[in-house]
């Protein structure tokens, strides 16, 4: 090998060498600048984490904070939307292990009134069941047979809901006797309005409204307390 060719080899190593140095430096310098993020550039903050909905406002106790329906007994005098009236009598219901009573109500007309209450469960597994009180006005409806779809009534129109037959036993004046089986079929308006049909087995249809009865409203005077009910007329 000449001279001039071992010059050249070794101006050619050298030269190979500085080039793969540069490249290697810029390659880190970039990968800094990745790490580290474009100037100005902030990290993103954390998601907020989705908050609780407030508390629900409890409406009070039944029992505690207002009167408890289910403590009403025959001979008692309610006050119901402002009308005293005295309980004539009472029906204890039962199907297919649903339990409810029926209260028939003599507030001095000739016209009597049932109010009923059940515990229903809530619509949720996790709900918890609450009463549901019912005052019942008697409808004209002679004559009609409630069927299985939907029907008018007064120029309303009400659908099915639940029908059946259940065991009662009756206390004090009901005009029923006291036990036997009551067959009845409920309905439902658009606007939320009940329509009832119940009669005693072999017996003519009877229908009334139901009105829903907020927490509250009914005040109880216990039988011996207060001025003495109305007497007894026949429904």
């Amino acid at each position: 090998m000449t001279p001039a060719v071992a010059v050249i080899l070794g101006l050619s190593v050298i030269t190979v060498v500085l080039l793969l140095g540069a490249f290697y430096a810029t390659t880190r310098q970039d990968r800094r600048t990745r790490e580290a993020g474009a100037p100005g550039e902030t990290p993103s903050p954390p998601v907020e984490a989705e908050r609780s909905p407030p508390p629900v406002q409890d409406t009070g106790h039944v029992g505690i904070d207002y009167p408890d329906p289910r403590t009403i007994r025959v001979g008692d005098t309610i006050d119901c939307q402002g009308t005293r009236a005295r309980v004539l009598g009472a029906l204890y219901v039962s199907c297919q292990g649903v339990q409810w009573t029926e209260y028939l109500l003599d507030d001095g007309t000739r016209r009597h009134r049932w109010l009923s209450v059940e515990t229903r469960s809530g619509s949720a597994p996790d709900d918890a069941p609450h009463l549901e009180v019912l005052l019942w006005t008697p409808v004209p409806a002679e004559g009609m047979i409630p069927a299985k779809t939907m029907i008018v009534v007064e120029g309303v129109e009400f659908f099915p809901g639940d029908r059946g037959t259940a065991a009662f036993r009756s206390e004090g004046y009901t005009g029923m006797p006291d036990r036997g089986l009551l067959d009845f079929a409920d309905y439902r308006a658009a606007d939320g309005r009940l329509l009832s049909f119940e009669r005693l087995q072999g017996e003519p249809w009877n229908s009334c409204y139901a009105q829903p009865l907020p927490p509250g409203s009914i005040t109880i005077e216990k039988k011996g307390e207060g001025a003495a009910g109305s007497s007894p007329r026949t429904p």
